[in-house]
């Protein structure tokens, strides 16, 4: 397994900040990141986190949590399938940081970890569904402690030892290692991202994919139910005196809410990332898109320190008249000619957003961006905002342009048609039962890929599933109008030619295979070549950029070849034309990858993002001053 590359500076993360932890005196701040580190901050003046000491992992870390009785022992989890566990000495200066034990068992991403109440238990979630007991202290597995039928989402532990987890299943479990009898699971309507017991372990607090937070009794009965929003609730933590608790929701804000359910505030910053929270004292963190967190009063929720730069990883690109456009993390978008001799001198930085621009489509002389603050912006060639959209109360993460219809996909499932030139709702179609991921035209329709693990056609209302995958869904290409290609969570890469349905009804696969891709999630995917033979490119989690030749004899027996590698997973790709394709990784190297006439694929050329978006921004301010 290859170890991400990032080189972050010496300020904050490389990467967007995917999780925030509070020793438990609050003296000290730990921040997990997509560019495989965890950073140390010094939080004793919440007005001015200093960066104390940074420890890897092999790929993006999810989760961190300080151990309860020993306050130098730090607990990391990681989507390279394991969990470390360290002491971290109170001057780094001085001491460095000792891995004690690295727990390895689980076959996916572990998403999260909680230390029983005696200091030397932990316990690890999983995206492949398994909660898991260790001892720390020899590094032992001490057993299962419960299983979900879809992702593990989030797991906490009571002082009195009652461990909850939660899931994409919807399901609630409460166990207790020691008392085997005390038990209880509830069904919930949606899937549950979030949770976390009470200090006192009297009232369980989760929040589910519908917007939706409940306080529950131990026994799982259902205290209150608390609309946080109209999109998914994603993180719940309490104050220490559990008079309020703090959710962090994918509509981009912070609520607080008193034990009563009251909203007490609701702080929107569209550089945090509220898929985590955490509360110590009188302050609160939360995640961000930039380099590091963001720490607020929890009683005004004044801002107390903010990041300090944003982060450019590449979510989504597409070509208009000749440039290649390249939606950031940052909120702009990078706009460049692959084709030029001097790319870097033609290079121009659009700011779209303080949002990240997560989606993007063009057409007729303008490019539409979806944001994660659920808004799509049209906008000229040149970056113009020309219109932009209610919000449509989900993050978009997908655009598509039919002939008639601009079509948003987003993180609750939903088919938004959206009028192309004022951006006004025209309807919402047949929803997915999970995150719209990606959108292509296809016919006079389009086809949608999602977590649902299902990939359809068709228009807005009337849609055919074409086929099914093992897990999520992350992309779906299409090529010629008769040519489809996915990518999943499953390891796989299906391709199919497919046609309308007699009668004009709906489509069908005519012929398909199943193209065995690495061994991580398959990020993306594009074809190539002929519709009715195409050679398909997929990039991977495993930093791979991979492709298969479809008119090979038994091609779906074996895995793709390497084409290219990056120091990080591969995020998106973008048609050039049919024999080219830009392909861009969240390292922020983006290939132009090119068909030859033997049908085999080679890199024509190879930019850097962080570089080109530094020549524009430098030749801008030269201009201005």
């Amino acid at each position: 397994m290859r170890t991400i590359d990032l080189r972050p500076g010496p300020d904050g993360h490389a990467a967007p900040v995917t999780d925030v932890a509070f020793r438990p005196d609050g003296s000290r701040l730990a921040t997990a990141s997509y560019d495989g580190t965890v950073l140390l901050w010094d939080v004793r003046d919440p007005a001015a986190p200093a960066p104390l000491t940074r420890l890897h992992h092999r790929r993006l870390v999810n989760a961190v949590r300080w151990n309860p009785v020993r306050p130098d022992v730090l607990a990391t989890a990681s989507a390279d399938k394991t969990v470390a566990v360290w002491r971290v000495p109170e001057n780094p200066d001085d001491d460095r940081p000792e891995l004690l034990t690295v727990l390895a068992r689980h076959l996916d991403d572990v998403n999260a970890v909680a230390w029983m109440p005696d200091g030397e238990r932990l316990i690890c979630v999983s995206e492949d569904g398994r909660a898991t007991l260790w001892n720390t202290r020899t590094g032992a597995f001490a057993g299962e402690a419960g299983a979900h039928a879809a992702h593990c989402m989030m797991v906490s532990v009571g002082p009195g030892g009652l461990i909850a987890t939660v899931g994409e299943d919807g399901l609630v479990a409460v166990t207790d290692p020691d008392r085997p009898g005390r038990s209880a699971e509830r069904r919930c309507p949606a899937s549950v991202e979030g949770c976390a017991w009470s200090h006192s372990g009297t009232t369980l607090a989760i929040t589910r994919d519908d917007g939706v937070a409940e306080l529950l009794a131990p026994d799982l009965t259902v205290i209150r139910a608390v609309t946080v929003a109209r999109t998914a609730a994603r993180a719940v933590a309490w104050a220490e005196d559990d008079s309020m608790f703090a959710v962090g929701a994918y509509d981009g804000c912070l609520h607080v809410f008193d034990a009563d359910g009251r909203r007490l505030h609701q702080v929107r910053d569209a550089r945090m990332w509220p898929r985590s929270v955490a509360v110590a004292g009188d302050r609160v963190a939360v995640g961000s898109f930039w380099n590091g967190p963001h720490v607020l009063d929890l009683t005004t929720a004044a801002p107390l320190a903010e990041p300090s730069a944003p982060t450019h990883g590449p979510n989504a690109m597409a070509v208009l008249d000749g440039e290649l456009l390249v939606g950031c993390d940052s909120g702009t978008v990078v706009a460049f000619d692959p084709d030029a001799d001097d790319t870097a001198a033609g290079a121009r930085v659009m700011p779209v957003s303080d949002s990240p621009v997560l989606s993007l489509t063009a057409a007729n002389g303008q490019f539409y961006a979806g944001t994660y603050a659920g808004i799509v912006h049209r906008c000229n060639a040149g970056g113009e905002l020309l219109a932009v959209t209610d919000p449509l109360g989900a993050p978009v993460p997908s655009l598509c342009r039919t002939r008639d219809l601009l079509v948003a996909g987003t993180y609750n499932g939903a088919l938004v048609g959206l009028d192309p030139a004022a951006l006004t709702e025209t309807g919402r179609g047949e929803p997915h039962d999970g995150s719209v991921k990606s959108l292509v035209p296809l016919g006079d329709g389009f086809a949608s890929a999602a977590t649902d693990r299902t990939v359809a056609a068709g228009g807005l209302y009337d849609r055919t599933v074409l086929w099914e995958h093992g897990n999520l869904v992350n992309a779906v290409a299409v090529l010629g109008g008769r040519a489809v290609a996915t990518a999943s969570r499953d390891h796989t890469v299906r391709v199919g030619r497919v046609r309308a349905a007699d009668g004009g009804e709906g489509w069908e696969v005519v012929r398909g295979a199943t193209l065995l891709g690495p061994d991580e999630s398959v990020k993306c995917v594009a074809l190539l070549g002929d519709p009715e033979s195409p050679v398909v490119l997929a990039g991977s989690y495993d930093f791979g950029l991979y492709r298969w030749r479809t008119d090979e004899e038994g091609a779906g027996l074996r895995s793709g070849r390497l084409v290219d590698e990056f120091r990080q997973g591969v995020s998106c790709m973008a048609p050039l034309d049919e024999r080219r394709v830009a392909v861009a990784g969240w390292d922020g190297q983006i290939l132009v990858v090119e068909l030859d006439p033997d049908g085999e694929v080679r890199v024509s050329r190879r930019f850097d993002l962080d570089a080109l978006a530094r020549e524009a921004c430098r030749r801008t301010w030269a201009v201005a001053g």
